[in-house]
């Protein structure tokens, strides 16, 4: 298992002009929070903090936060990425209580996809509503992420929240706060045709009627020509 250690270092300018600066620089800036202490404005090396996003860990396990010697548990709140360019702009993140429950997003890994009876027997396809959930647990408990076993899944038929396997210690947030576990998370179902496919259909079924069409106005064509041929003609007395 993987452990993050992010480096940081406290910063003081603030405003816009500060900001700009430091990501002229590679640096990104962020803050931390969370146990009742202080919110501390903080910067990263940005292309370091980017290596690490390439691992989905990063986003749903505990990180150890170092600033000069003091090291602490944070986790992942929020990013803000740079609506078009592949950079980073901003980033949070939550120091952490070993005795107090956290609500993290994790991410779904739906297993056994080739294996599913609605795919392989009945050749339906797999539409993954929901690729990850909000979960609540102590920080001890919290996993990287959560299997969702397509194995026995038919055509036609769904797994829903309650489906879900949890481990211990581990609850659904929705679900804690009077949401409906009957909510689907994937589903197996009759491939769609698209409305392209629709019209290449309609427009191939078109031309072969067609076809057949002039192939009918060309034996009547043949069969007339044919006639007159082989009739007797009347001779002139």
């Amino acid at each position: 298992m993987n452990e993050f250690e992010l480096i940081a270092e406290l910063r003081e300018d603030v405003g816009k002009g500060a900001i700009r600066r430091l990501r002229r620089d590679g640096k990104l800036p962020g803050i931390v929070y969370g146990t009742n202490k202080n919110v501390n404005m903080i910067m990263f090396n940005h292309n370091e903090i980017m290596h690490h996003l390439e691992q989905e860990a990063f986003y749903s396990r505990v990180l150890t936060l170092k600033i000069g010697k003091t090291k602490e548990k944070v986790v992942l709140k929020d990013l803000q990425r740079h609506p078009f360019k592949r950079s980073l702009l901003h980033i949070d993140l939550q120091r952490v209580d070993e005795e107090q429950a956290l609500t993290m997003r994790i991410p779904l890994h739906f297993i056994n996809n080739e294996k599913c009876i609605g795919v392989k027997q009945d050749g339906g396809v797999i539409s993954h509503l929901m690729t990850e959930i909000e979960i609540v647990c102590l920080p001890k408990d919290l996993p990287e992420y959560l299997d969702v076993d397509m194995l026995e899944v038919g055509i036609n038929e769904a797994l829903h929240l309650t489906d879900i396997k949890l481990p211990e210690g581990v609850q659904i947030y929705s679900m804690l706060h009077g949401g409906d576990g009957a909510q689907p998370v994937v589903s197996v179902h009759i491939p769609k045709v698209s409305a392209a496919d629709e019209a290449a259909e309609a427009a191939e079924a078109a031309e072969a009627a067609e076809g057949a069409e002039g192939a009918d106005v060309t034996t009547e064509s043949a069969d007339a020509s044919t006639k007159e041929e082989t009739e007797p003609q009347d001779s002139e007395s």
